[in-house]
This record gives structure tokens, sequence and C-alpha cells, in this order.
């Protein structure tokens, strides 16, 4: 799964990688953080007909049917299995897929009772695509877009870890994952799978565990 990630690069670097037309979201909500949780406002980049943008939206998917501002069940995750079939995601993935912009993510492997951070990212720290789903819930006048992670099964390099982990987009998939008027089925499925291209990971400590806790010491690596 993913539960927490980071975005350190910054917001022009942002714009410039993902070819941004309008950006709709303050620029102090774009600044470095380090240990990204669930609940929180996150950037996310989608396209809803007027080009590429790029805005904040709360990390835990509420669908627009939804009775109340929240869900009974976590939607920071949508399994790649069954995303165009779950009701909470189905609309999202047909019409409302998004990136979510990352430069790593955390994962804790389990020994017995024990739990250790590790931190997952490029080999050179580039920026991450996740791909993503968003929808708008408002009632009343009040109103906020939402959004959810898609996780699929581990690749070589997690799966000493964790067994899932985010879809990870190339950058040729953006456009057409983006497209708000393409919908094929299989063919988007079909970019749902275990990352192929490099990561590198390595131990943490616990300090990443609290989400009060920010800054470079998150990502820092500690001897084995």
């Amino acid at each position: 799964m993913c539960g927490r990630y980071n975005l350190i690069t910054d917001a022009e670097a942002l714009v410039d990688f993902f070819e941004i037309d309008q950006v709709l979201c303050e620029a102090n909500g774009l600044g470095p953080r380090y240990n990204i949780a669930p609940g929180q406002r996150v950037p996310i980049i989608r396209n809803a007909g007027r080009g590429n943008e790029l805005l904040l939206a709360r990390w835990g998917l509420v669908p627009h049917w939804s009775r109340e501002p929240g869900t009974k069940y976590s939607t920071i995750n949508a399994r790649a299995e069954t995303v165009a079939e779950k009701p909470s995601y189905r609309d999202a993935f047909k019409r409302k897929r998004c990136l979510i912009p990352a430069n790593g993510f955390y994962e804790w492997k389990r020994d017995g009772d024990k739990k250790t951070p590790h931190h997952i990212h490029a080999p050179d720290n580039s920026l991450l695509a996740f791909a993503g789903l968003w929808d708008h819930w408002d009632k009343q006048g009040e109103g906020f877009d939402s959004c959810s992670i898609i996780v699929t099964a581990a690749c070589r390099t997690m799966q000493p870890i964790h067994d899932r982990m985010p879809v990870i987009l190339n950058k040729t998939q953006y456009s057409t994952w983006l497209n708000p008027a393409h919908y094929n089925r299989a063919q988007l499925e079909s970019m749902l799978v275990p990352y192929a291209g490099s990561l590198e990971t390595h131990r943490i400590s616990r300090f990443v565990n609290s989400t009060a806790n920010e800054g470079s010491e998150c990502v820092e690596p500690v001897p084995d």
C-alpha cells in the first residue's frame, strides 16, 4: 500500500515537468514536504478539459455521490485489480484520473513484531508520478477536491519490503492517463502494473513514523 510519501521538488520544477497550464493553488502549499500523510491536502495534476491543472486535493477520495464529506472506510489507496469496478472509484476511473507527484515514498518492513521504515525513490531522486483518481464533493456549498493513489503488486526492488506499491507511470503515459475524454478500460488497466524502471531503497530512522515530524531527517539513511 502507500500511506506516506514525500515531495521535495519545488513548484516551478513541477510546473515545467508536468507541462502545467494553470496553477489553481497558492505557492505556499507546494513547498518541500518530507512526510505527507493521509487526510492532508496534496498536489495533484489533472485535466478537466482546460489543459493540465496543478491544484491541492485532500488525500482520501470522497465520491461526489457520498452523503457525507468522508467515508467509513479508507480511500487513500485504490487497488489496481478492482479500481474499474469498485463503486467508490469506477466513475473517477472513467473520467477523473490524475497524477500525484512524488520524489519518494515510505514503507515499513515487518520482521516479527518489529516494523522498520524504508525510503523508496529513483536513483537520482527525480520526480515520480503516481497514478491517481480525483473527485469533487459538494453539498450545500461546502465543496472540496479529494484524491486516491492507485496501488499494485510490488516490483522486484520492493518485494523484500512489502507486497504492494503505488503505480508509477512513465512520462509517455501521462497524456493518455489524464485525458478525460479517453476511456479504453483495457488500455488504462494495462498501465496499472509494477514499476519497470529503476528504484532504490534504504532504511531510515523511526523519525518518519510520526506525521508531526518534517524535514530531511525523514529520508536520511541509517545503518542496517
